[in-house]
């Protein structure tokens, strides 16, 4: 089966600081959630998916990266340490330890699992614990950035509160994850085995995924179509996500209000990486998905 978005991980240097950013882009974010390996966090959450901001804030207390074992902080210390965006892409897991098996077995990743909880604040003031478990693969290809599938082993009603997921801005889901890339056609045999799921290849472009769950690779001329302005990169990076709305016209009148600027091109608003700390936001109203 086809593998779902679950979130998407923007590293940024400073929480305190982007965590404003975020909320003027029109996202209610919740409380900041500590992991017990250094960083922290802010969520944007919808109803089964999410967007996690995630600053270091305890250098000490990152492990560093072993043979077989990913450090989730490591890798995003070293990330954000030439500069801010999005750093890894997580995956639905209702299994997280089959997960690293096969992704051991398709030879996309040799790491162990990881599983580790942290308190998080609900929204009557409450505290609940939340425990996840983790699986990675990684690319040689695609140096610098990382993916994983995240498996939740507590009780729902723990994590998705509805308080959290209504946002002035509108936004209902992500949909979509952009990448670029020198050569997307380079990425296929890994993506497929991430994805669990068959790539379509077109002139410059590689998409992978179901509708509303896809990741789409671009080459330097449709990234340049597709997101004006933004150049390419030597190495595939994130780009840009895509967000569903129910009312862009809503969508837009929230970021007027907040003095964003963006980008309007047929359906899509486009606000640019630099209001949104690296990377860019594609919001299109759901009946266009």
């Amino acid at each position: 089966m086809p593998r779902r978005l679950d979130h998407l991980v923007i590293c940024v240097r400073d929480l305190t600081q982007a965590a404003p950013d975020w909320q003027k882009l029109g996202f209610t974010l919740t409380p900041t959630g500590v992991h017990p390996f250094g960083t922290s966090n802010r969520l944007a959450m919808f109803a089964d998916n999410f967007l996690e901001l995630l600053a270091v804030t305890d250098a000490a207390a990152v492990p560093p990266a072993a043979p077989g074992r990913f450090s989730f902080a490591a890798h995003n210390q070293d990330f954000v340490a030439r500069g801010e965006g999005m750093s890894m892409l997580a995956l639905h897991s209702t299994d997280a330890h089959a997960d690293a098996a096969h992704f051991s077995t398709d030879h996309i990743g040799a790491y162990a699992p990881f599983d580790f909880g942290r308190d998080a604040m609900l929204p009557d003031g409450r505290k609940a614990r939340v425990e996840f478990s983790l699986a990675f693969a990684t690319d040689p290809a695609m140096p610098g950035i990382a993916f994983f599938t995240c498996q939740q082993r507590h009780p729902p009603e723990l994590f998705w509160k509805p308080d959290y997921q209504r946002h002035p801005n509108g936004a209902t889901r992500v949909i979509e994850i952009v990448m670029s890339a020198p050569e997307p056609a380079r990425h296929r045999e890994f993506l497929e085995r991430l994805m669990n799921s068959e790539a379509e290849l077109a002139p410059g472009r590689l998409t992978v995924g179901k509708t509303g769950d896809r990741i789409a690779v671009l080459g330097p001329a449709e990234l340049s179509r597709r997101l004006p302005g933004l150049a390419g990169n030597a190495s595939p990076r994130f780009c840009a996500a895509r967000l569903a709305v129910a009312d862009l016209d809503a969508t837009r009148r929230s970021l007027t209000a907040n003095g964003v600027d963006f980008e309007i091109s047929g359906p899509v608003l486009l606000v640019p990486s630099a209001a949104s700390h690296g990377l860019a936001l594609e919001f299109v109203e759901q009946e266009t998905i």
